[in-house]
């Protein structure tokens, strides 16, 4: 963990926001290498991930801050923080979506054939995301115990005032290092980078659109329905189960499943499937 990346004069530049930044630039590279597949020009690639970068913040901060509302208490300024950490996926997931249905509805362009080339750009951006909790300390996990893989993070930071290590004659818990925790940022970064690499490769491969952004909707609500077991980072549960396990389970995962088995029946929004029209272009080609 290391928080501060460098500082000029009063303005810190902290990791998060710099691996943020890598992740929505890689995000975009991907967007325009995959753009075809939705039939969309570099303008509509500019525009739409500059409109769904905002959201996707705005509604990660909005979720984040309504779940860890106790750490705003009697600092109200520090909600815009978000150069700081303080994101909670889901929210920007959401909030994002939504503006992506919008904008495609007024412009006619094809739901579907977007979001499978969206899918894996938000799981390419998500991974960097993640990197920058670790450097952060944000969405840490759960004691280790002996495990090979448990990290420990520095005196002062969160997880070592939520999970302080067994006192040394200290007892200002700020100056006491973690137990070791399970590196669930790192974890899920991985996961992600995985992803990507996955529905990279198959996107443009299915004859029905929105395949594989149901492919990725599903992938993720189970990644995260599994690692919220090792999460320490917050203690609200109903029934057993996280926000985010909830979330997952009952809406993520289902809608998910939905977008697979009637792919090709949903998002076209009127529009004319361009990796149709690519299929017909291609014998022309030939012939000259």
């Amino acid at each position: 963990m290391q928080e501060l990346a460098f500082s000029i004069g009063t303005l810190e530049i902290h990791w998060y926001g710099i691996l943020s930044a890598c992740g929505f630039l890689s995000a975009m590279l991907a967007l325009l290498w995959k753009r075809h597949i939705a039939g969309v020009s570099k303008d509509n690639i500019m525009d739409i991930g500059m409109i769904a970068m905002f959201a996707g913040i705005a509604g990660a901060r909005i979720f984040y801050v309504i779940q860890f509302h106790e750490q705003f208490e009697g600092n109200f300024l520090k909600v815009f923080r978000v150069d700081q950490g303080g994101l909670v996926f889901y929210g920007g997931f959401i909030l994002s979506t939504i503006v992506l249905i919008t904008y495609c509805w007024i412009k006619k362009i094809n739901l579907a054939r977007l979001l499978d080339v969206f899918a894996p750009a938000v799981a390419l951006g998500h991974a960097f995301g993640r990197l920058g909790c670790f450097m952060q300390g944000c969405c840490f996990g759960k004691p280790a115990g002996d495990s090979w893989m448990g990290v420990t993070f520095p005196a002062g930071s969160v997880p070592s005032m939520r999970y302080p290590a067994p006192s040394t004659g200290d007892i200002f818990m700020q100056k006491v290092e973690s137990l070791p925790l399970y590196p669930t940022q790192l974890i899920e970064a991985g996961v992600n980078f995985a992803l990507f690499g996955m529905l990279f490769f198959i996107a443009g491969r299915f004859k029905k659109p929105g395949r594989v952004a149901g492919t990725y909707v599903v992938c993720y609500a189970v990644l995260r329905f599994l690692m919220e077991f090792m999460r320490g980072d917050h203690s609200h549960s109903v029934a057993g189960l996280t926000p985010s396990q909830s979330v997952a389970l009952f809406i993520t995962a289902p809608i998910g499943i939905l977008m697979i088995v009637f792919a090709g029946k949903w998002g076209g929004n009127g529009a004319p499937d361009p990796m149709e029209n690519l299929k017909k272009e291609e014998p022309e080609a030939d012939k000259k």
